[in-house]
């Protein structure tokens, strides 16, 4: 790729991130002169990539003309998979949802099919959309587990026989493919469009069947030297003899996750606790947690002890957090997002009460507004994160279509 070509990207991307921006600004994100930044934004609108947006707010002086990508110059296939549910669909270059997200109960603990299984699902809601593939930038893929990006491995889940997960699916469609790990995904979306954009240090908390972590020190996202940080789930906490998924005992996972909560609710009943949630669907464990959360939202008492158990629990966790790393801000995330504001009173808690109140006193814990599409959205921005080295795919400039070989 050219200097010419590779600059033409890093527009097209950084109008993806920061949706609308003007030349000046532009300019200044990518460290590029006035002129040349001028002179391809003028080459995009004529070929129909960019379109004018309106004028910044006043500054004092001459409001500035801004710019936005064309909705549909580029599509993006967005795949958020956890242990047991997987969720695809198809974005605009704006992160609009252009078909159904697609459901699928998919367990992948010793599932050898799962690989097969999803890149199947993957190659219909393709065929569905009508979109033509040359018009798709690539399959972004979040996922749980230890995850070897740079390789396309998933280390504890999702076999692909010889070939890395990546590399199947590849094969298979003829896109580019990129994996990650789940909660390293959402505290992307939080940092590119949530709520820890702009910020510092901020620490995504994924709350889902298990606990998971995305750290984001001084506005970039740390990974750790081999790629696995975060593993927030596995502190041991707890003398309360729980195996873990990891094959552990204590860890914080056993009292917090949704899975737990899920556990600790069937538990209850058989012992007799009243609750509206007395008819849970036993059968299927993601309108189970549903369940939970919507009559915890209605100030079910039962279902309201469950969250302030799980949430002052992940407090602990979120102290130590603090201790170590002293965060400006927490934010939860995932698929326990859903149940809003009620994890906020547990949890602060448990901050004020295991924390030393000088390093606490300027950390702030909010919820996500992205909820639970925060993977989704996610998934998508890895593959626009790697549209500079998206390979063999080439940018024709008249249609801006990606041509695969």
């Amino acid at each position: 790729m050219d200097k010419s070509e590779g600059y033409r990207k890093k527009i097209i991307k950084q109008l993806y991130f920061e949706q609308v921006l003007s030349c000046a600004a532009l300019s200044k994100h990518l460290n590029k002169s006035l002129p040349l930044t001028a002179k391809i934004l003028a080459e995009h609108i004529e070929q129909g990539l960019i379109v004018e947006e309106g004028y910044a707010p006043s500054t004092g002086g001459r409001r500035a003309v801004t710019f936005a990508l064309k909705q549909d110059i580029l599509y993006l296939v967005s795949v958020a998979m956890d242990q047991f549910v997987s969720r695809i669909v198809i974005m605009d270059i704006h992160n609009n949802p252009v078909t159904r997200i697609e459901k699928l109960a998919l367990p992948l603990k010793n599932n050898k099919d799962a690989v097969r299984v999803i890149t199947d699902a993957i190659i219909r809601l393709i065929a569905e959309s009508g979109i033509p593939k040359e018009k798709i930038a690539g399959i972004g893929i979040g996922m749980p587990g230890f995850i070897d990006a740079n390789k396309g491995h998933n280390h504890s889940y999702l076999e692909a026989s010889k070939k890395s997960i990546t590399g199947y699916i590849k094969e298979r469609i003829g896109l580019p493919v990129f994996i990650d790990n789940d909660s390293s995904l959402i505290a992307l979306a939080e940092q590119r469009f949530g709520k820890a954009k702009g910020r510092g240090t901020v620490m995504v908390i994924n709350i889902g069947w298990g606990i998971g972590l995305g750290m984001l020190i001084n506005g970039h996202l740390f990974r750790g030297d081999t790629g696995l940080a975060g593993e927030l789930s596995h502190i041991p906490l707890f003398s309360n003899n729980k195996l873990c998924s990891c094959g552990k005992s204590g860890c914080l996972e056993t009292e917090t996750s949704l899975l737990m909560m899920v556990e600790k609710a069937q538990d209850g009943l058989k012992e007799g606790r009243l609750s509206a949630i007395k008819q849970l669907p036993h059968a299927d464990i993601e309108e189970t947690i549903n369940a939970i959360i919507s009559e915890a939202s209605n100030g079910d008492r039962f279902a309201v002890e469950l969250l302030s158990e799980a949430g002052y629990n992940i407090g602990r966790g979120a102290a130590i957090l603090i201790h170590l790393l002293n965060p400006k801000l927490i934010i939860l995330s995932g698929r326990g997002s859903l149940a809003g504001r009620l994890w906020l009173p547990p949890i602060q808690q448990a901050i004020n009460e295991h924390c030393i109140p000088k390093i606490a006193e300027n950390t702030e814990i909010e919820v996500s507004n992205l909820g639970y599409e925060a993977e989704l959205i996610g998934a998508a921005a890895l593959i626009m994160e790697n549209l500079e080295s998206v390979k063999p795919a080439k940018i024709n400039r008249k249609t801006f279509q990606p041509q695969y070989i």
